[in-house]
């Protein structure tokens, strides 16, 4: 597997497409951004789900499977804000974080959303369809 960070939302299509334009299995993972004092997203989900998202996808994806790691930005980024970027697409729903999407040249598929991410099992099955 692959993790490729998405920096700047301003280049999220342009990593997308380069993504499935190499792999295809991709996976698109949206989370609370790490804040400079823990190192570590500041939404608890995000901070649980991570390592059972990367074990899943090692686990039970190809190997040229990638991952997009999507920061959707520090707490005042993105709570309550009803026009934070990622929420106005029309392209997906985001409706919380972590969400983990499958995308394809189509776009967005199925997804996980919230405590759906930290569940191994529900994880497996979403990583193996």
């Amino acid at each position: 597997m692959k993790a490729v960070r998405v920096n700047e939302i301003d280049n999220f299509d342009k990593q997308v497409q380069e993504a499935v334009n190499k792999s295809s299995s991709v996976y698109v993972v949206f989370f609370g951004t790490e804040t400079p004092e823990t190192s570590e997203s500041w939404c608890p989900d995000c901070v649980v789900a991570d390592p059972l998202i990367r074990k899943a996808i090692l686990t039970h994806a190809p190997s040229d499977a990638i991952l997009l790691e999507a920061p959707v930005g520090l707490r005042g980024d993105w709570k309550g804000n009803t026009s934070h970027p990622y929420r106005t697409r029309k392209d997906f729903d985001l409706p919380a974080i972590p969400t983990l999407y499958k995308w394809s040249k189509e776009g967005p598929g199925a997804r996980l959303v919230e405590a759906e991410c930290a569940d191994a099992a529900l994880l497996e099955s979403f990583i193996k369809a």
